[in-house]
């Protein structure tokens, strides 16, 4: 009974808390940035545990502890500790918490303390890794697949496609080696679909930028037939671009509209993106009605300015004027979402206004000032396009734009209409509309009153004196505008002109001449020298003048043909066709240009080459019988009847009451020996006995009539009752014409229309219109854009 008595021991070694009170210098943290032994642990992988796993193994885990004073215990870890009181490597643990638990006298003897084990020395090294495992080979691969994707998006950004294309193939066959492998190691599940999705995605998108459609469609469609790619089936919308490409609308309407239905109605901006591809699908196609349903629905939605430029384009194609003043109005509607206030420094902070300058020019500036342009380009395109068929008149069409757009935010676009409705008027000829004399006369006196010696308003107010044809006045405003300052380039040109208007020739020529000493290579004065030399008919000294002009500008045809017609007064005919083919070449619409090399070539019996420029001319007057009739003639003097048979044939169902026509017809056919002879014969007489009656009536109503307005009529028509230009070059090349040897016979149309030989080129240099003070050219844009705005988003 007594053995299993224990009693306390005398002496202090059978204390188990003895020696925790006495100091050990390992304790002293200070000294641990000086401890080499510790740094290194620190430094390598010495001290580092791995960490505690949520495993439980079956046998207790045991790890050596270490104390300062006793030796190295084995005791279980928190994880798999055994039961209380069991016994371990010869240690019995106590049943209660009197005594410690691990600690005996026999394990506190003979041991220092060691926390991190340092007594063991350093780890093992890490066990390398092998290069030739599937798993290394497999990440390899896909890093190699990763950087040839990356190389082919950066060459396409750079511009080379070609290279492009080649590092998504290469791409593309390194993946299904990767596929491969991968699923000889691991099981599918672990395949990397992002990077399937991204490689095929790659290649499609450099087949389309390579024109290689079919390849691109094909690559599309095992993208958005495989089920496991989530959301691919918006790839549709790439594939409708595709299809917009080839011009296979329907095709492209179908898939964007698949796209359309993948797409959830949160993402509203890609909704509206898509239907904007649809609605420019259908402009192409010329279904205006289905574009402008997608146009309203996205004007209703969400309005932007290209929706509404091509809303506008489309209710003019089909020529509802309600409906393109609404649209106009929705674009003008359109907000910008420019604040134009940020950028003014509302204080004299330093701060702020250094902050104002360094976002003044900054890239969001920049984009707020191309959308700004951009608008401004479709409202100002829109107003030109539909001003002149929304009222009655083109000038009504421009003042409801005008009030429109006064109304608006676009408010300095009223003042562009304004000078594009003048620029019109100006472009049909119509000068009085064009410009407004009484209120530039107004505005002119009141720059002049307010200073009387700026040149500038003196040179304008000579202008509108000079517009309304008070010669002498303009004459005296020029001069005190070269008085105030003599370097008045305006006011010089300007009195020269008056000069010129008055026939003071000498005192034009000076003028002009001191402008050259000024502007020495001024194409305008050089050309008014030359022109006040062939009013003082010197023709050579005007042939060296127009030959510096054309130094200057050597494609303008105006004066092309101006150096052909003095070459032609000269006799030289040789020099003439020179400058007349440079002309013809430059601007091949000039029908005195084409009625003189068509002469020209009758003249050395050229007939195919004449044939050549009387149908141009054919082309650009289809009214006018004459060229047809040239045509035919040139046929019939090479020899080839059957050709003049039919162009006679085909002048007589264009011109059915032209007898010059059926005259000839007769004469073919009956020396051809055909049978339509007699036909066209009874049609000449009818013809002919009308002719004779009408004429009888005219000469009647003369009679009848009397006086100076009979005489002033009948000086007016001829016997064909064609009425030719009062040019008098005009009438000399018309008259060169008939005189052509064979060519007696009346080639003039019987209708009553003028032909107006003195054709004169609207690109060539105005001569008789005053220079204004301001120095700047109005650029006028075409009439209207013909290329619609579409949106396609980028693939």
């Amino acid at each position: 009974m007594m053995q299993n008595v224990h009693l306390a021991p005398e002496t202090d070694e059978d204390d188990l808390y003895s020696g925790y009170n006495d100091y050990n210098p390992i304790y002293d943290i200070e000294e641990l940035e000086n401890d080499a032994a510790f740094q290194q642990a620190v430094r390598t992988s010495h001290g580092r545990r791995p960490p505690i796993t949520a495993k439980i193994s079956s046998t207790a885990v045991t790890r050596p502890i270490a104390t300062g004073y006793g030796s190295k215990t084995s005791l279980a870890s928190s994880i798999g500790r055994p039961m209380t009181g069991a016994i371990q490597d010869g240690v019995t643990r106590p049943m209660t918490a009197v005594r410690a638990a691990g600690f005996t006298k026999a394990a506190l003897r003979g041991s220092a303390f060691d926390p991190l084990s340092q007594s063991r020395g350093p780890a093992s090294p890490l066990e390398a890794k092998k290069k030739d495992s599937p798993e290394e080979k497999i990440k390899q691969l896909e890093k190699e697949v990763n950087e040839l994707v990356e190389e082919s998006c950066i060459a396409n950004s750079c511009g080379d496609l070609k290279l492009a294309l080649e590092k998504a193939k290469d791409a593309g066959r390194k993946e299904r080696v990767l596929v491969r492998q991968r699923e000889q190691v691991t099981t599918p599940e672990n395949i990397n679909l992002d990077l399937t999705y991204s490689v095929l995605f790659n290649l499609a998108s450099q087949y389309s930028v390579n024109e290689m459609y079919a390849e691109a469609l094909n690559t599309y469609q095992v993208i958005v037939k495989n089920k496991m790619f989530s959301n691919a089936g918006i790839l549709k919308m790439n594939m409708g671009n595709i299809y917009l490409k080839q011009r296979n609308y329907s095709k492209a309407i179908k898939f964007y509209r698949m796209a359309l239905d993948q797409v959830p109605s949160v993402n509203k901006q890609m909704r509206i993106k898509i239907m904007q591809n649809i609605g420019v699908t259908f402009i192409q196609a010329g279904q205006y009605s289905d574009a402008i349903n997608s146009y309203e629905h996205i004007m209703s939605m969400a309005p932007n300015l290209k929706a509404g430029y091509n809303l506008t384009i489309c209710y003019f194609a089909i020529g509802d004027r309600e409906k393109m003043k609404k649209a106009f109005q929705k674009l003008i509607t359109v907000p910008l979402e420019i604040d134009e206030d940020k950028y003014i420094s509302p204080s004299d902070d330093p701060h702020t206004n250094l902050v104002t300058e360094a976002i003044k020019n900054d890239h969001l500036r920049q984009m707020e000032r191309e959308r700004k342009a951009m608008a401004e380009k479709y409202i100002m395109t829109s107003a030109k396009l539909i001003a002149p068929v929304i009222e009655t008149s083109f000038a009504a069409g421009y003042d409801w734009c005008v009030e429109v757009v006064k109304a608006s935010q676009y408010v300095e676009l009223a003042n562009d209409l304004e000078i594009n409705k003048a620029v019109t008027y100006l472009r049909q000829k119509d000068y009085n509309q064009g410009k407004d004399f009484a209120q530039a006369s107004s505005y002119a006196d009141i720059a002049v009153n307010s200073d009387r010696y700026n040149p500038a308003a003196l040179t304008n107010k000579g202008n509108t004196v000079f517009a309304n044809g008070d010669y002498e006045k303009a004459a005296e405003f020029y001069k005190e505008a070269l008085r105030n300052d003599s370097s008045c380039t305006e006011a010089l040109y300007n009195i020269g002109l008056t000069y010129e208007k008055l026939n003071r020739l000498d005192e034009a020529l000076d003028c002009f001449l001191k402008l050259h000493a000024i502007l020495r290579n001024s194409a305008e004065v050089l050309y008014q020298i030359a022109n006040i030399y062939e009013l003082m008919e010197n023709p050579s000294q005007a042939i060296e003048w127009l030959m510096q002009v054309v130094s200057v500008i050597p494609t303008d045809p105006q004066v092309l043909s101006k150096l052909g017609e003095l070459y032609d007064r000269e006799g030289d005919k040789s020099q003439a066709f020179q400058y007349y083919y440079e002309s013809y070449r430059y601007f091949p619409c000039n029908i005195e240009v084409i009625e003189w090399l068509g002469a020209y070539y009758i003249d050395t019996q050229f007939w195919e080459k004449a044939i050549q420029y009387f149908e141009r001319a054919s082309l650009i007057q289809p009214t006018q019988v004459k060229w047809q009739l040239m045509v035919a003639s040139c046929f019939r003097r090479s020899g080839n009847y059957q050709k003049a048979l039919d162009t006679y044939k085909d002048t007589h169902r264009k011109f059915p009451e032209n007898v010059e026509c059926l005259r000839f017809l007769v004469r073919l056919c009956t020396d051809l020996g055909l049978k339509d002879a007699q036909e066209y014969a009874r049609k000449l007489k009818r013809l002919e006995k009308m002719k004779e009656i009408r004429e009888q009536r005219i000469k009647s109503g003369r009679d009848g009539s009397g006086g100076s307005r009979g005489k002033r009529e009948g000086s007016a028509s001829g016997d064909s009752g064609q009425n030719y230009s009062a040019s008098s070059k005009g009438e000399r090349l018309s008259a060169r014409l008939r005189a052509l040897p064979g060519t007696n016979e009346p080639y003039e149309s019987s209708s009553n229309k003028e032909i107006d030989a003195s054709y004169v080129d609207p690109l060539g240099p105005q001569i008789e219109r005053p220079k204004t003070a301001a120095k700047k050219r109005i650029d006028e844009d075409d009439f209207a854009d013909e290329e619609l705005g579409d949106d396609l988003l980028p693939e």
